[in-house]
């Protein structure tokens, strides 16, 4: 049973990692430098899919299984939010003292952050789907295909956050390679994430509520603290090119959460 799990773990998450890697592989579809009105759009994009990510994929799955345990909804939510938050301004503060040598403006210290953020949101969707194969191979086979369309949703969703970490990357003067094989490795932590939950299933789901808001939290951070101010919403008034990538990174990944979840 356990061997079970694990094949269909990995085969599932298998997936996950390949559409962040196919996300992250748009970076080669550009030849020359990113414009700058691209550059606003693409962080506004990045933005609005780590707003609704956090809210469809973290924030309500962790309420309704707190609630699912017996626990209040919004404790999980809220307390694991501000730990996520605490933690990424603890790594706000010690970055710029890991990378002394900060060019283009701090561009290295907030992708840094970004690629941090999104990774971290990798890791709970990792577990969930490694909980879900776990369960579906040890207690109840008859979850197998709701288990397998959790992980084809997540999957579906990845597409953008790879796009999401390489495109930024690139318009910071970071190689082409480079910037795949970061946004490659952001998708990577996914099935570890899966392997490593079917094999401690059991301890580890209590904790998935803290887990997800953890990770919601620190996506919020960084959309406040970095991605939004540095699309320039408030000075380029005349293509708007960061609220419309705002808009419809957000309203891309609200539905296929609510379509796929």
């Amino acid at each position: 049973m356990l061997t079970q799990a694990l094949i269909w773990a990995a085969g599932g998450t298998g997936f996950t990692c390949l559409m962040t890697s196919l996300g992250a592989a748009t970076v080669f579809l550009f030849r020359q430098s990113i414009s700058q009105t691209l550059h606003q759009i693409m962080l506004g994009f990045a933005a609005g899919v780590m707003i609704a990510a956090s809210m469809w994929s973290l924030l309500i799955p962790a309420i309704e299984q707190a609630e699912e345990m017996g626990i209040p909804g919004w404790l999980p939510a809220a307390g694991g939010s501000a730990l996520g938050i605490a933690f990424l301004m603890a790594m706000d503060a010690l970055l710029p003292q890991l990378t002394p040598e900060r060019l283009q403006q701090n561009t290295d210290h907030k992708n840094t952050l970004l690629v941090l953020a999104i990774a971290m949101h990798n890791i709970p969707e990792g577990m969930a789907v490694g909980i879900s194969f776990a369960i579906a191979a040890q207690q109840d086979p008859s979850l197998l295909p709701a288990a397998t369309a959790l992980a084809m949703g997540i999957g579906i969703q990845n597409f953008p956050e790879g796009a999401a970490i390489s495109l930024p990357l690139r318009q910071a003067g970071t190689s082409r390679w480079k910037s795949f094989l970061t946004g490659v490795a952001s998708g990577v932590i996914e099935p570890i994430a899966a392997l490593l939950t079917v094999l401690v299933a059991g301890s580890v789901q209590p904790l998935m509520p803290w887990l997800l808001s953890f990770a919601a939290g620190a996506m919020l951070y960084v959309v406040v603290e970095e991605l939004i101010p540095e699309a320039n919403l408030r000075h380029n008034h005349q293509t708007h090119g960061g609220t419309m990538g705002v808009m419809v990174g957000f309203l891309m990944m609200m539905i296929l959460d609510v379509a796929l979840g």
